[in-house]
């Protein structure tokens, strides 16, 4: 005769709620790691080697800072506070660091009407609500705070003021160096300065 079915018993992780088997797909597989180390060790035997290997760093690290050398390599111990410091996304790959930079673009609509486009002024703790006021009273004209096409947000001014626009953003947020700003011509990018 056979047995009665018995409902499968899963576990789920109390970081990510996603059963244990699944962790490593979830939104944050590093602040998984602690809890299936302690709950689910069969499941993942590689975290827990890799554990140990960061117990050994650590004890390197701090015999490094009292001065006393470890018979662990150095290169072992800088390599895993390289790896803790890149950022990875869920699909895994890296993510960039901004660079610090403004773009100023001309873009022609109409034949004759044109909209210049400034990106990248958050960047530098610029508020862009209180640029875009700046902007439209100092040149008399629309300026508005407008999602790009990659989803950032960046300001809209109405005329063609690209290149009498380096030097007021210079001059009024002192922060924002003339280095950092660029020109879009023609598809490149050509520095202001």
């Amino acid at each position: 005769m056979a047995e009665k079915p018995r409902p499968v018993r899963v576990l789920y992780c109390s970081v990510c709620s996603l059963p244990a088997e699944y962790c490593e797909f979830g939104p944050d597989f590093e602040k998984c790691k602690p809890w299936l180390i302690q709950n689910a060790p069969d499941l993942y035997p590689d975290l827990i080697k890799e554990a140990n290997a960061k117990d050994v760093d650590k004890v390197a690290d701090q015999l490094k800072t009292t001065g006393i050398s470890s018979g662990a390599s150095d290169g072992a111990a800088t390599s895993a506070s390289k790896k803790e410091e890149v950022k990875r996304l869920p699909g895994g790959k890296i993510k960039k660091k901004e660079k610090q930079e403004v773009v100023i673009e001309k873009v022609i609509r109409n034949k004759r009407k044109c909209i210049t486009t400034v990106k990248g002024l958050e960047l530098f703790g610029v508020k862009l609500n209180e640029a875009s006021k700046k902007l439209g009273k100092k040149f008399a004209t629309g300026a508005s705070v407008v999602k790009g096409p990659t989803e950032k947000e960046q300001i809209d001014v109405q005329g063609d003021i690209a290149y009498d626009i380096v030097e007021f953003l210079t001059v009024t947020w002192p922060d924002v160096p003339e280095s950092a700003i660029f020109f879009i011509e023609d598809g490149r990018k050509v520095p202001a300065a």
